[in-house]
């Protein structure tokens, strides 16, 4: 959430390599960010942005 605060546009490849993960363990983080309602996608997912709530 850190690097989504500091960086809105990061994708999810970015995110992974800079945390050292895989895609998809960051998918099925920001799953349940969003459902925690801490987290939210702003704008297509192509020129959108992460809102960190």
């Amino acid at each position: 959430m850190e690097v989504m605060q500091h960086d809105p546009t990061v994708t999810i490849a970015e995110l992974a390599r800079i945390i050292g993960v895989t895609n998809r363990a960051i998918k099925k983080q920001i799953e349940k960010l969003k459902q925690q309602g801490r987290l939210r996608r702003v704008g297509p997912a192509r020129g959108g942005h992460w809102e960190v709530l």
